[in-house]
């Protein structure tokens, strides 16, 4: 069993930055692929930005590409969403995710495990 718990979220101003954690714990593996969605009120859930667990390689909605950075820290099993220049739009709880597998994906079925999410309000 695994257990992702995020923080790091509030509110704040357009043009501003935000860091989001993602703390696992239980069944944690290095090779696991990580990844942030989110879902704005009415929305679908989205892919944000993912990690690969077999490569390491960062991949991006376009959305966010290069507004937001995703890192992971093996050492504490935890994996961090950086988001810069955001923007009104950007609002919405946002997950973090993980794949039993190595490899990477931007859809949620893939995704075996969840945290409970965190908010992200961004005023203009």
């Amino acid at each position: 069993q695994v257990q992702l718990v995020e923080s790091g979220g509030g509110l704040v101003q357009a043009g501003g930055s935000l860091r989001l954690s993602c703390a696992a714990s239980g069944r944690t593996c290095s090779s696991y692929s990580m990844g942030w969605f989110r879902q704005a009120p009415g929305k679908e859930r989205e892919f944000v930005v993912g990690i690969s667990g077999s490569t390491g390689i960062k991949y991006y909605a376009d959305s966010v590409k290069g507004r937001f950075t995703i890192s992971r820290d093996n050492a504490k099993n935890t994996v961090y969403l950086q988001m810069n220049s955001l923007k009104p739009e950007d609002t919405a709880v946002y997950y973090c995710a993980r794949r039993l597998s190595p490899y990477d994906s931007r859809r949620t079925f893939d995704y075996d495990y969840w945290g409970q999410g965190t908010q992200v309000t961004v005023s203009s």
